[in-house]
């Protein structure tokens, strides 16, 4: 592997907080909650209500009607998502070579609104009553696909599926493409429109979402004592990564550097994460050992967090027995109290998130939080948004299968 490094120069996000970097991060840092009861289909008679739905999303915004209708909606995240990112770095402007740029972008459930319509169009009228678009619209590579087409990136492209770890390992993937030169541009990210019945359905069945129905704004409320499931939300985000030579020759703006990857299997069990967390301390420490870092160097931890009584209980361990003594002085909070359990996008809108942090100095709260949880004893950042000299910092994603993945960033400065 070269020693080629890589740092992010333009982010974009769909979420229920804030669409786009600007708003999304305000959201975040000012503790504003996106969860709320669904809209987007009856719940009546699901155990669970609430949901993180991205309700000022308008795909029309980045595609013509036309396109748009060609497009699941998690599809048409990914592409606004990758819209804004490109804006947002600037890449366009500068001359590059088509080869030497690609697209990681996955999903976990794919197609969702596609597959429970097609479904209904087959039962009431036939196998003719589908569109000629039906399986290109569900293909969890579609995202990707329509990225890559619609800036004609004609180097690696690929859609990753990892559960709840698919946004990280995304990244993650497009880092270790660009870090053996095998190009010089990544976008990167996931993307999740997973709020259609069939889907919020089968979550409730297996009973890992929150039932806290009477108070819905409280629900999501990772590493409190009282929390009782996750709240499933829906949304994307897409990074571009770039070699820091490739940045520097163009004279790019750089929020930070990604330094370092690890990705662990629990080969335990196909939802319930290893009891001992011995994929997330590897894939923490994996991280942190590729990345060069220093244990004490790091600072703050975007936990995957979840709200979930086992996976909470299991991080916090997997944090102290990595961190030791230094877990004492680590901060470490969960957006997902705010814009609930992303799935598949998850990891890569908190990856955005971790990397705001360490370019501002500014770290997100934990919101909800109202009783401390002695299997969770860290400093969750509840007290509302916090400012922190920050030099280092980490994202961690988990996902049912047994995936662990780990981004470590580092703040990227005028000596380097």
């Amino acid at each position: 592997m070269s020693d080629c490094r890589v740092v992010v120069t333009g982010m974009g996000t769909v979420t229920s907080v804030g669409i786009g970097l600007g708003d999304f991060w305000t959201g975040l840092i000012t503790g504003k909650n996106g969860i709320s009861r669904v809209t987007r289909f009856d719940v009546a008679g699901f155990p669970s209500t609430m949901a993180s739905e991205a309700r000022d999303f308008d795909p029309e915004r980045w595609m013509d009607k036309k396109s748009a209708a060609r497009m699941d909606r998690f599809s048409q995240f990914a592409v606004a998502s990758a819209e804004m990112a490109v804006a947002d770095s600037g890449i366009l402007s500068s001359p590059f070579r088509q080869e030497r740029a690609g697209v990681i972008i996955g999903s976990g459930i794919g197609g969702s609104e596609t597959i429970a319509s097609g479904q209904a169009k087959l039962a009431a009228k036939g196998p003719r009553a589908l569109d000629a678009f039906f399986v290109s619209k569900l293909l969890i590579n579609m995202a990707a696909c329509m990225v890559s087409i619609r800036f004609g990136f004609k180097g690696p492209l690929a859609a990753p599926s990892v559960a709840c770890s698919t946004g990280a390992n995304a990244i993650g993937d497009a880092f270790r493409i660009i870090q053996r030169s095998d190009a010089d541009i990544m976008l990167a990210g996931g993307s999740e429109a997973c709020l259609t019945p069939l889907a919020y359905g089968g979550f409730c069945a297996n009973r890992s979402m929150s039932r806290r129905n009477d108070e819905v704004a409280r629900a999501s409320r990772p590493f409190d004592r009282g929390r009782d499931g996750f709240v499933m939300g829906e949304g994307a985000a897409v990074v571009v990564l770039e070699s820091l030579e490739c940045a520097r020759n163009r004279g790019a703006r750089v929020y930070a550097e990604l330094a370092g990857y690890g990705n662990a299997a629990d080969a335990y069990h196909i939802t319930s994460p290893d009891p001992r967390g011995d994929g997330m301390v590897r894939a923490m420490n994996l991280a942190l050992d590729d990345a060069g870092l220093k244990r004490e160097e790091v600072g703050y931890i975007n936990a995957h967090g979840t709200s979930t009584v086992l996976n909470d209980k299991l991080e916090s361990g997997a944090i102290m027995a990595v961190f030791g003594p230094h877990s004492r002085a680590l901060k470490v909070s969960s957006i997902k109290s705010m814009i609930g359990h992303l799935l598949a996008a998850a990891g890569a809108v908190e990856f955005v998130a971790t990397v705001m942090s360490v370019h501002t100095g500014i770290l997100p709260p934990t919101i909800n939080y109202e009783e401390p949880d002695p299997d969770c004893p860290l400093d969750h950042v509840t007290g509302g948004a916090e400012k922190l000299d920050l030099r280092a910092a980490l994202s961690n994603s988990f996902g049912f299968g047994g995936g662990n993945a780990c981004l470590a960033i580092k703040r990227y400065g005028s000596e380097q």
